[in-house]
């Protein structure tokens, strides 16, 4: 699985003039011991959340630091429906409790204090966009930028509509085993449509000299993370919430479901909409 890109923006072709490059300098060691909070405002709001004790994660880029070459990702942006966010609320406290150190994706907060309160787990971690990678992550030329962006663009110019179905945990691990993820996959409603752009993308990725996807993808969005390679104990996880879920609820057909609607293309912080379904 694709090592995850630091954050996702939600701006358009016109928020930058050009890409931040990739830079995967080791972090200072002064600085890497805890990320920084988000910023506070002045004035803070009757619903304000003080974020200060939560950020322990650490994160070490995937790509060294090469003048001219930019990180590159193509996605499905996963936006968890605001009626499922209660089960799955349930499901990531019994998560901290089978599974000690984990994280949230990309916030970095650990799961276990974000689980002593409800308001922060819901905004922390199920508030905030997910993904489902349509090709892997990797370094881009600058000169291959507009290129790559224009051939998508065109590939996925007629799609349509669809349901995903997010009906499986699963555990993945990243290429270098460095972190190990817990995982919604889509094993059924989707699966074609996901599949097909999947190929698209690697037809572009192919014509520009970049590796393709794994032979055999399969579709998800990770919402939390351990260091290390850590497959046993989050496939016991898996089953357990599984089992959990079928306690607390009549439904066995799907965790999450949600529309297609977009995919975006990011290279470095800049976002580019490749093709966007009106409502």
């Amino acid at each position: 699985m694709d090592a995850l890109m630091a954050s996702y923006a939600s701006g358009s072709d016109d928020d930058g003039d050009e890409p931040a490059p990739v830079t995967g300098a080791a972090p200072d060691p002064e600085a890497s011991a805890a990320l920084p909070p988000p910023p506070l405002d002045l004035l803070q709001p009757p619903n304000f959340i003080d974020y200060s004790a939560l950020a322990q994660g650490n994160r070490v880029r995937s790509f060294p630091h090469v003048e001219g070459i930019y990180a590159l990702h193509v996605y499905i942006p996963v936006v968890i429906p605001f009626d499922a966010r209660k089960q799955l609320t349930l499901v990531m406290r019994r998560a901290a409790t089978l599974v000690p150190d984990l994280y949230a994706v990309d916030a970095d907060y650990a799961l276990s204090e974000l689980c002593k309160d409800e308001q922060k787990l819901e905004k922390v971690l199920l508030g905030r966009e997910f993904h489902v990678s349509l090709g892997r992550t990797v370094g881009i030329q600058v000169d291959q930028i507009d290129s790559l962006v224009a051939m998508l663009r065109q590939k996925f110019q007629s799609q349509q509509r669809y349901w995903m179905d997010f009906n499986k945990w699963e555990h993945f691990v990243n290429d270098d085993s460095t972190r190990s993820f817990l995982s919604l996959e889509v094993t059924r409603t989707g699966l074609p449509e996901i599949s097909r752009q999947i190929h698209m993308v690697d037809e572009v990725y192919r014509l520009h000299g970049l590796p393709e996807f794994y032979k055999n993808p399969r579709p998800h969005i990770s919402l939390v993370w351990a260091l290390g390679d850590v497959s046993s104990k989050l496939k016991h996880a898996a089953k357990e919430i599984e089992k959990f879920q079928s306690s607390i609820s009549s439904s066995k057909n799907c965790n999450l479901r949600c529309n297609f609607s977009r995919v975006v293309c990011k290279v470095g912080k800049k976002v580019y909409d490749i093709c966007k379904i009106a409502d």
